[in-house]
Formats: structure tokens, C-alpha cells, sequence
């Protein structure tokens, strides 16, 4: 039965011993039930004090509960461009693993500036975060120059170790490599050009050293390589470009799905068609690259294993490894000339 109480002051938040009255309980019954441990509560009792908690409209204290644990059960995400299908990818599966482990994800996007990056990177660790996943636009030597984070920080989506710091990332080297050698070992062309952006890792970028490994491996000299933003307007530029060439090549290897989607309609206002007149092929492999017309080739990046991966290494640094290499995978559709069903 309700014991009864006197109705709250207008405006002021009902607190846990609010809850208590209401119910009948005591104060430590109301915080097994909110939390869900560590005491078990018989259904009844719980059922009174959910229905007191939804009556008088309560929310825990949040930061009251942040000093009981030790932790704000919160992580902070900074990528370069939230617009870009991989990163809204990567962060929606860093959601995900997070939310199994009781974590919740504050996510900033730094489009893709320096400044920015170390503007929200400071900010959320002064929000006391548990710890900070960072996918950064920053050279190795310029990031190691800069003040550490005062939380557990790990990069993702890298492909390569910076000092100081744990770091997972897709082996971007190998996928290239897939891409290019199956052009041409399986398709015959000796003419591809790279499409790729700027990189904040060291030169030359691992895409374009799996690019030129897959010409040596036929004894072929490397193919031309077209420099441009990471976006689907440098994508449809710099495809504009190869387009232009008098000699055309025989397929572009773009190096973003999200270039790729810009490359496609360079392509058709072209008057071409893909794969007929041009092969393209992509690395990221998004959800995106299945439903483009034909459906593109691409050298797949395991998102959800990158998330999980980079979510157990920033929740247990002293076991982190200082860089976890993951694979890639050939994912093969039309774009690229086969016949598929």
C-alpha cells in the first residue's frame, strides 16, 4: 500500500527519499531498483517503486552517481566528418559495442581541422569521460607533441602505430592490395589510377603502397595517382580529371566509398558507362556501396570489429596493445566487370 505523502513544492525535483515515502521503502530499496543491483528486490516491492519513480517523475542524480562508481559510464568520439558514410558508420557501431557495456557516446566532429580536433579533444576530457576515442587528422610527430589527454585515449581507423599511444585500425596496405590485384590478374587491365586524399599518416599512404605492391607483383610499373579531398566532390573532380586524359585508363581505384559516390556521376556526365567504358572500385565497403548502380567493388572495413576492438582497448589501457592490425575484405559486385548474378 502507498504510504501517503505531501505533494512536492512546485518546481522542486522529486530526490530518491521522495521516491522511498511514496513507495513505502527505504531509501536503499529505491537505488537497488533504479540500478538494478546489487541487492535483489522481490516484483512486487519493485513494481511500487517504479510506479512512485514514473509519479512523482524522478531522475537519478547523475552526477551523484558518477562520484559513487567512479565513473561517468561515458566516452567521447571525435572524428573528421560525421557527413562521411564510414564515419557515420563507425560511429553508430561504437554506440552500439558501447551501449552492451553500459556506456553512453558523445561524439564531436572535427571536419577534418587540426584546431578543432584538439578543441573537442580537451573539452571532453575536462567532462570527466571515461575515455576517449579518437579518429585523428594529426601526423604522428605533430600528436606526439601535444599534451596527452588526461583519459585513456585510443586512435581508430589508423593504419599505422603512433607513439604513445594504443591505436586499431583496418591493414588499409593489404585491402588496397586486393583491390589493384584483382583488376589485374583477374580482369587483365594493366591501366589503373588512384584516387586518393590527403593523408595525415605517414607517406607514402598505405592504400597507395598496397596500390603500387599489386603493379610489382605483375612486374608492372605503377599507376598514375590523382590527389584530391576526401569527399564526393573530390571524387568527382579528380575522376573528371582521369576522364580527361587522352589516355583514358582502363579502371580508377577511388579511396572512400564516399569518392566514389562523386565518381560515379563524373562518370555519366561523361556519357560513359561503368563498367563497360570504366571499372571503379573503392576502399571502405559502407552499407553505401551496395546500392549504387552497378554495385561497387570494394575492400570491405569491418566497422563493428573496429568499434568492439578500439571499445576494449580504451576501457582496459594497461592490456591495450599499442596497435591492433585488422583485415580487410575483398567484397567483389559489378562495378569492377564481373558478371554477377
Amino acid at each position: 500500500m502507498t504510504v501517503p505523502v505531501r505533494p512536492l513544492a512546485h518546481g522542486r525535483a522529486a530526490t530518491r527519499a521522495d521516491v522511498a515515502r511514496y513507495a513505502g521503502v527505504s531509501t536503499a530499496v529505491v537505488s537497488y531498483v533504479v540500478n538494478e543491483g546489487p541487492r535483489r528486490v522481490s516484483p512486487g516491492t519493485a513494481a511500487r517503486v517504479r510506479a512512485a519513480v514514473q509519479a512523482l517523475d524522478y531522475s537519478p542524480n547523475v552526477a551523484a552517481r558518477t562520484l559513487r562508481l567512479g565513473s561517468s559510464e561515458m566516452l567521447g568520439l571525435v572524428v573528421p566528418d560525421i557527413t562521411n558514410p564510414f564515419f557515420a558508420e563507425l560511429a553508430q557501431a561504437v554506440e552500439g559495442a558501447a551501449a552492451e557495456r553500459g556506456f553512453l557516446v558523445t561524439l564531436g566532429s572535427s571536419g577534418s581541422r587540426v584546431d578543432l580536433e584538439r578543441e573537442l579533444v580537451t573539452d571532453l576530457a575536462g567532462r570527466n569521460v571515461d575515455g576517449l576515442l579518437v579518429s585523428t587528422v594529426l601526423m604522428p610527430e605533430a600528436l606526439a607533441a601535444l599534451p596527452a589527454p588526461r583519459r585513456p585515449t585510443v586512435l581508430i581507423n589508423v593504419s599505422t602505430p603512433f607513439a604513445g599511444y594504443a591505436a586499431v585500425g583496418s591493414d588499409s596496405r593489404r585491402g588496397a592490395y586486393d583491390l589493384v590485384e584483382h583488376l589485374l590478374g583477374t580482369h587483365g587491365h594493366t591501366s589503373v589510377a588512384l584516387v586518393i586524399g590527403e593523408s595525415t599518416e605517414r607517406l607514402p599512404e598505405p592504400r597507395e603502397r598496397g596500390f603500387a605492391d599489386a603493379f610489382a607483383a605483375h612486374g608492372l610499373p605503377p599507376g598514375p595517382v590523382v590527389r584530391t579531398d576526401f569527399s564526393r566532390t573530390g571524387g568527382y573532380e579528380a575522376t573528371r580529371q582521369v576522364l580527361a586524359w587522352r589516355h583514358r585508363p582502363d579502371a580508377i581505384f577511388l579511396s572512400s566509398d564516399q569518392q566514389a559516390s562523386g565518381a560515379y556521376r563524373a562518370v555519366r556526365e561523361a556519357g560513359l558507362e561503368c563498367p563497360d567504358d570504366i571499372a571503379l572500385v573503392a576502399y571502405d565497403g559502407t552499407t553505401q556501396s551496395e546500392f549504387t548502380w552497378p554495385p561497387l567493388t570494394s575492400s570491405r572495413q569491418q566497422i563493428d570489429l573496429m568499434a568492439r576492438t578500439a571499445l576494449s582497448a580504451v576501457l582496459d589501457p594497461a592490456n591495450a596493445p599499442a596497435h591492433q592490425h585488422l583485415p580487410t575484405e575483398l567484397v567483389v559486385r559489378r562495378s569492377c566487370g564481373c558478371s554477377l548474378p
